[in-house]
Protein backbone atom coordinates (compact mmCIF):
# COMPACT_ATOMS: atom_id res chain seq x y z
CA UNK A 1 0.00 0.00 0.00
CA UNK A 2 1.35 3.00 -0.75
CA UNK A 3 2.07 5.74 1.57
CA UNK A 4 -0.28 8.58 2.32
CA UNK A 5 -0.74 11.69 4.47
CA UNK A 6 -1.84 12.86 7.50
CA UNK A 7 -2.35 16.46 8.86
CA UNK A 8 -1.89 16.65 12.80
CA UNK A 9 -2.90 20.60 14.48
CA UNK A 10 -0.29 21.88 16.84
CA UNK A 11 1.11 24.93 18.26
CA UNK A 12 3.92 25.99 17.81
CA UNK A 13 5.75 25.05 21.29
CA UNK A 14 4.12 21.09 20.74
CA UNK A 15 5.88 21.28 17.35
CA UNK A 16 8.98 22.56 18.80
CA UNK A 17 9.25 19.66 21.48
CA UNK A 18 8.16 17.05 19.00
CA UNK A 19 10.76 18.02 16.81
CA UNK A 20 13.32 18.74 18.66
CA UNK A 21 12.96 15.27 20.39
CA UNK A 22 12.96 13.30 17.27
CA UNK A 23 15.99 15.11 16.49
CA UNK A 24 17.77 13.81 20.09
CA UNK A 25 16.79 10.40 18.93
CA UNK A 26 18.23 10.70 15.28
CA UNK A 27 14.64 10.23 13.80
CA UNK A 28 12.45 12.16 11.42
CA UNK A 29 9.24 13.82 13.13
CA UNK A 30 7.31 11.55 10.75
CA UNK A 31 8.71 8.25 11.91
CA UNK A 32 9.07 9.05 15.58
CA UNK A 33 5.09 10.21 15.16
CA UNK A 34 4.04 7.08 12.96
CA UNK A 35 6.19 4.26 15.93
CA UNK A 36 4.76 6.32 18.92
CA UNK A 37 1.08 6.12 18.01
CA UNK A 38 1.28 2.82 16.62
CA UNK A 39 3.30 1.93 19.85
CA UNK A 40 0.23 3.03 21.83
CA UNK A 41 -2.02 1.37 20.18
CA UNK A 42 -0.28 -2.43 20.77
CA UNK A 43 -0.12 -1.11 24.30
CA UNK A 44 -4.23 -0.89 24.32
CA UNK A 45 -5.01 -3.80 22.59
CA UNK A 46 -2.62 -5.73 24.58
CA UNK A 47 -3.76 -4.18 27.60
CA UNK A 48 -7.16 -5.14 26.77
CA UNK A 49 -6.30 -9.06 25.85
CA UNK A 50 -4.72 -9.30 29.37
CA UNK A 51 -8.11 -7.61 31.45
CA UNK A 52 -10.16 -10.62 29.23
CA UNK A 53 -7.71 -13.12 30.06
CA UNK A 54 -7.72 -11.76 33.35
CA UNK A 55 -11.65 -11.94 33.68
CA UNK A 56 -11.41 -15.57 32.48
CA UNK A 57 -9.05 -16.56 34.84
CA UNK A 58 -11.03 -14.63 38.13
CA UNK A 59 -13.94 -16.60 36.42
CA UNK A 60 -12.49 -20.09 36.69
CA UNK A 61 -8.56 -19.92 38.32
CA UNK A 62 -7.98 -23.80 37.72
CA UNK A 63 -4.48 -23.78 36.31
CA UNK A 64 -2.30 -26.16 34.70
CA UNK A 65 1.26 -27.00 34.61
CA UNK A 66 3.55 -26.73 31.85
CA UNK A 67 4.04 -30.65 31.43
CA UNK A 68 0.49 -30.75 31.29
CA UNK A 69 0.32 -28.41 28.08
CA UNK A 70 2.97 -30.64 27.04
CA UNK A 71 1.06 -33.41 26.78
CA UNK A 72 -2.03 -32.31 25.58
CA UNK A 73 -0.42 -29.91 22.69
CA UNK A 74 2.87 -31.58 21.90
Amino acid sequence: MPPTTMTVRLDSAEKSLISDYAAAFGTSVSEFVRTTVLERIEDELDLKAWERAKAEFDADPQTISAAQIAEKYL
